[in-house]
């Protein structure tokens, strides 16, 4: 029998899959074209022949900065075929983070997809690559040649590193994440467990491939046999519209995603008020990458009449927990579900120890879904605890049904005459106001509080009178937020700044926003 958990390699699961569901769909793009599993797998075959013979093998470094398509999962199975380490650079990347990932991690090789979007990827990857690097343009037009010059594929399993991501940098510097690919099957498989799709199930991809989720969520299609509809970029009207002419039954990405189809739906009822679902088939909306206030879970739920399952997953480890359509819908407004199969989950107080059950402290773990090293050494002396679990720098407990809840990020504590404040659970009280369209929360300089709680808010109804700070501490008070937390200051804009493949917000930007003039943080 097989059993994906136990396989070390990609290509064994490509294979596998590819024999197994011979002739069955595995994407659908929104030009209308079918492609099954084992047309994928013959396709990445001729493609791995062609960069055999342009001289791309084991060991070779390629970095490939490409649009959400068939062709570049088909480019990223047919590097891992030829045994190649695969960097994979999100598309909006421009110079500043392009530069840096090709100079850090030694990239020989980058694949671009020429202009893309207006943008001339070859021209700024030319302009950046140094010496000895190639660029090579490949757009809809891959590298093919004949498969029978292939050597046999490794077996994987050696613990070599095979994938180098790197962070986003929303939250600090762009860090090197070194995978093999049984770290990225065991994050796939985890996800696939917990989500339970099948292949009658259609699932959807339009969250950049070159994201650490893009692997992730193949991986879990390979496992399960389900198919996907696939994305270059993510507009909801259009996505919408391409969803529902392929019954697509699974859909998300991140909170953002939630957020706009909730909109889409309620733009599209104001027309016609009688309209149904914005998408009949869907069942189940799931993603992770930023916190879900429990206010859009009910919101997005009841609008569009589908299930909503929330995650937690991060660069250094694809997948961490995951709710699944079986938990209640307290469990899954109110945690990111339970550890992943294989995951162990381990709350550490600030000396180390470990915490108490409901306790909270900074979320570390270990597991076979976890990275091997930073390029760094130093970061990846720094990540790790004395018993080899990693330091994630999220804050959460673990609930006595197992379930775990983030509760902030050491970084994003708000220190207010001494009292480390979470941000997190005062956002989620800022949603519940019903003037409240989006909110983030995050701490500003203050003379006399070292920082205060500064609440920015997008409103629902932009043409409403503005919420008021009073309206909204009184609200907060209502719903039995202690008073040290309530908001000192509040600031109403258009939209909340934000980055990274997910769209999470960028709180750095806002404090830069408002924060005020280092002349006056102690002359007020």
């Amino acid at each position: 029998m097989f059993e994906p958990a136990r396989v070390q390699s990609l290509w064994e699961l490509v294979n596998y899959r590819a024999k197994a569901s011979r002739g069955a769909p595995m994407f659908f793009d929104e030009g209308g074209r079918t492609v099954t599993f084992d047309e994928v797998r013959d396709e990445a075959l001729r493609v791995a022949a062609g960069l055999l013979a342009l001289g791309i093998g084991p060991r070779t470094r390629v970095a490939w900065q490409l649009p959400s398509r068939v062709g570049t999962v088909v480019v990223s199975l047919a590097l891992a075929r030829v045994g190649a380490v695969q960097i994979p650079v999100i598309p909006q990347h421009r110079a500043r983070e392009v530069g840096f990932i090709l100079a850090e991690s030694g990239a020989e090789w980058v694949l671009v997809p020429g202009v893309w979007r207006g943008f001339d990827h070859t021209a700024m990857v030319r302009a950046l690559a140094g010496d000895g690097v190639r660029v090579l343009p490949v757009g809809e037009r891959l590298p093919v040649g004949d498969p029978a010059g292939l050597p046999e594929p490794a077996p994987g399993g050696d613990g070599d590193t095979t994938w180098i991501y790197y962070t986003s940098g929303t939250t600090a510097a762009p860090k090197g994440v070194e995978h093999t690919d049984a770290t990225l099957i065991a994050g796939g498989v985890g996800l696939a467990t917990a989500l339970g799709m099948s292949p009658d199930d259609i699932g959807s991809i339009a969250f950049p491939y070159a994201h650490i989720a893009g692997p992730d969520y193949v991986i879990a299609m390979l496992v399960s046999g389900f198919p996907a509809v696939v994305l270059e970029s993510f507009e909801p009207g259009r996505a919408a519209e391409v969803y529902r002419r392929h019954g697509v039954t699974m859909a998300g990405g991140s909170t953002a995603f939630y957020q706009a189809f909730l909109d889409e739906s309620r733009r599209l009822r104001q027309g016609t008020p009688q309209a149904g679902p914005l998408i009949p088939s869907l069942r189940l909306l799931s993603g992770g990458g930023a916190p879900l206030p429990p206010e859009l879970y009910r919101a997005a739920g009841r609008e569009l009449g589908c299930a909503i399952v929330h995650g937690y997953g991060m660069t250094e480890c694809p997948m961490i927990a995951m709710g699944t359509p079986y938990d209640s819908d307290e469990q899954l407004a109110r945690t990111v579900g339970r550890p992943v199969a294989g995951a162990r989950v381990r709350i550490a107080r600030p000396d180390g120890s470990e915490a108490a059950a409901g306790e909270s402290g900074e979320v570390t773990l270990r597991g076979p879904m976890l990275f091997r090293r930073y390029t760094d050494p130093a970061l990846t002396a720094e990540a790790f605890d004395a018993e080899g679990y990693f330091r994630t720098g999220d804050l959460g407990t673990v609930r006595p049904d197992g379930h775990l809840v983030l509760t902030g990020r050491l970084k994003d504590i708000i220190i207010r005459k001494g009292e480390n404040i979470s941000a997190q659970e005062i956002e989620d009280l800022v949603h519940t106001h019903p003037a409240v369209a989006q909110a983030a929360v995050i701490g500003l300089p203050d003379r006399e509080r070292g920082e205060r709680v500064c609440a920015v808010v997008v409103p629902a109804d932009p043409a409403a009178p503005p919420l008021t700070l009073d309206a909204l501490t009184a609200h907060l008070r209502a719903a039995g937020l202690m008073v040290q937390k309530l908001p000192e200051q509040l600031e109403i804009t258009g939209e909340l700044p934000r980055g990274g493949p997910l769209d999470k917000v960028l709180k750095a930007a806002l404090r830069e926003r408002y924060a005020p003039p280092p002349a006056q943080r102690y002359t007020e």
